[in-house]
Parts: C-alpha cells; sequence; structure tokens
C-alpha cells in the first residue's frame, strides 16, 4: 500500500511539472506577441505573423510536453518504455507509407510560415475559395468564405495563393456611355468627379492612389467604355467602389450625361512592388 502511495504521489510530481512547463510555454508564447505589438502598419503585419508562429510554438511544444510526461509516467503503471518504444517505431514504420499526405501536410505548412505566404487574419483566394484565415497549424488552414462558412484545406493541398492583405488593393471601375453621346463630356465629367473624390477629407485616408480616369477602354455596339483606376488601403476598395460609382452615378446625372451601362467593378490585386 505505502508503494502504491509513492507511485501516486510521482505520477502527481509528473503531472504537475508538465502542466507547470505547459503554463510557462503559455506565458512565454504569450510574451512574444506582446513584444511585438506596436502602433505601426509594419509592426501590426510582423504582430500577425508573430502571433500566428506563437500558437504553432505552443500547439507542437504542448504535444512534446504530453508525449514526455506520458512516457516518463508509464513505468509508475508497470509498464516498460523499451518495448512501448519498439511496438512505436514498428507502428511508425508501418504507418509511415500511409502518412506521405500528413508529413507533406507538415512540410507545407512550416514553409507557408517561414516563408510569411499569409498568418492569421489575411484574406486569401485559393483553390477556389475567397475567405479570412481564421486558424493555421502545420497540418491545416481554416478560412472563413465570403458566405460564413469555414472552409479546412490541408496545407499539402493549398495551391497558388493570392494574399489580399499586403500593402494595397486596386480596382477598376469602367462606366459605359452611348455610342452617340460625345465622349468628351463624359471624360470631362469623370475627371471632375474623381477630382473631388481625392479632395474629400473623409475618403482620402482610404486612397493610396487616384481615382484616375485612364481613358477609353473599349469600343462596342453597346458605347465607349471608359476605365478609372484607383488603388486603396487594404479592406476599403469595395467601400471606395461603391462610393466612387454613386458620384459617377449622381454627377452624370447633374451633366445630363446618359449611361449605357455601368459595368462590374473587377478587383486586381497587384502583389508588393518589391516582391
Amino acid at each position: 500500500m505505502e508503494f502504491a502511495g509513492v507511485r501516486a504521489l510521482r505520477v502527481l510530481i509528473i503531472v504537475f511539472i508538465a502542466l507547470l512547463v505547459a503554463r510557462l510555454l503559455r506565458a512565454l508564447t504569450s510574451r512574444l506577441i506582446q513584444s511585438a505589438k506596436s502602433p505601426s502598419r509594419v509592426a501590426q503585419m510582423r504582430e500577425q505573423q508573430t502571433r500566428t508562429m506563437a500558437a504553432l510554438l505552443y500547439s507542437v511544444g504542448l504535444g512534446i510536453i504530453v508525449g514526455v510526461a506520458v512516457l516518463t509516467a508509464l513505468p509508475e503503471f508497470g509498464f516498460n518504455v523499451s518495448p512501448v518504444e519498439a511496438a512505436a517505431a514498428v507502428a511508425s514504420l508501418a504507418l509511415g507509407f500511409g502518412a506521405q499526405n500528413l508529413v507533406k501536410d507538415l512540410i507545407n505548412g512550416f514553409f507557408i510560415v517561414f516563408e510569411d505566404q499569409f498568418v492569421i487574419g489575411d484574406l486569401i483566394q485559393t483553390n477556389g475559395e475567397t475567405g479570412r484565415v481564421e486558424h493555421l497549424t502545420l497540418r491545416r488552414t481554416v478560412l472563413r468564405n465570403v458566405a460564413g462558412a469555414m472552409v479546412t484545406i490541408p496545407n499539402g493541398l493549398v495551391g497558388p495563393v493570392a494574399n489580399l492583405s499586403r500593402d494595397w488593393s486596386q480596382v477598376f471601375v469602367d462606366v459605359t456611355v452611348p455610342s452617340e453621346e460625345m465622349v468628351g463630356r463624359a471624360l470631362t465629367a469623370l475627371e471632375k468627379i474623381a477630382g473631388d473624390f481625392r479632395d474629400d477629407a473623409d475618403w482620402s485616408p482610404a486612397l493610396v492612389d487616384g481615382p484616375r480616369v485612364l481613358g477609353i477602354e473599349a469600343l462596342s455596339l453597346d458605347g465607349t467604355a471608359i476605365r478609372l483606376q484607383v488603388r486603396t488601403v487594404l479592406n476599403r476598395k469595395e467601400d471606395v467602389a461603391r462610393e466612387l460609382r454613386r458620384r459617377i452615378k449622381l454627377g452624370f446625372e447633374q451633366s445630363r450625361i446618359p449611361l449605357s451601362q455601368m459595368y462590374n467593378v473587377s478587383v486586381r490585386e497587384v502583389p508588393p512592388p518589391n516582391s
């Protein structure tokens, strides 16, 4: 009975040490995130990367702690660790061929984090899905798509990725006026609308460049298509495009310029200039 009590005490000590180390690991990863916080935009992007790496470090470290604690406690229950290790080696060899996809997921996940392709909070396009990264581990990436669904993608299946949350976004707005309309009036009206938009103190913080009138984009039986371009800060391209369309509609009504059709906004994400 006394011997059983000693073993139980040893198990409790092992559990206590494991919990203590896990708590220290949590404190370490939290400190990493706190040290990366800064009001600057570049530092905020670095904070997101640090948060992602800290989450991965904690999950991997916690797995190691649990594994070591279990192996350390097994002898207290009468198990010989050496045979257990041998059995684990045989099992790992037997499952090795079946774990190829898992290994591929882990390797791709490592390079996603190491190369800073995207981090938690980024808006990305990949595998036909567009969504915000809500969870990222070495094995999988979880997106919240535009329909609100959670999409889980194994990292081994992550294809070419378009990161929509880096530096700036760019949108094009095409406006079509009837063929019989004098295009000079439309160009003049659009230049004025674009200039007023740039000078608007409520909207200028959302603009990086433009709006600017690029000129005639296409000629067809439907009319003359004129293209405008605008670069915006992150996560504001839809708001800017809607406001620009509203101003174009009101401006053309005031100038009595008919609209044949206003094309949908086509969004083009352009990579950073230094990439």
